[in-house]
């Protein structure tokens, strides 16, 4: 989930680039492995929350944002 208070600096969406999506697939990968690696589908949302003063708070959920590379669930 990433929130923003302005629309100043783009989408909150904009935040999660490639550093920050290798960060969240390399911690996926450490929590199926401490889970001995069990075959079950997954996938990465992002959730955008924009909080402008004086305005109710816009939610946007985009599925499937990001996908974890072919090479990293070889073996699985």
């Amino acid at each position: 989930m990433k929130t923003r208070t302005s629309a100043a600096f783009g989408r909150p969406a904009d935040a999660v680039g490639p550093d920050k999506q290798r960060l969240i697939q390399r911690g996926a990968l450490e929590w199926l492995r401490l889970l001995g690696r069990p075959k079950l589908k997954f996938r990465f949302d992002i959730v955008e929350v924009l909080l402008i003063e004086g305005e109710p708070p816009k939610l946007n959920v985009i599925e499937n944002a990001f996908q974890m590379p072919a090479s990293s669930t070889a073996g699985r």
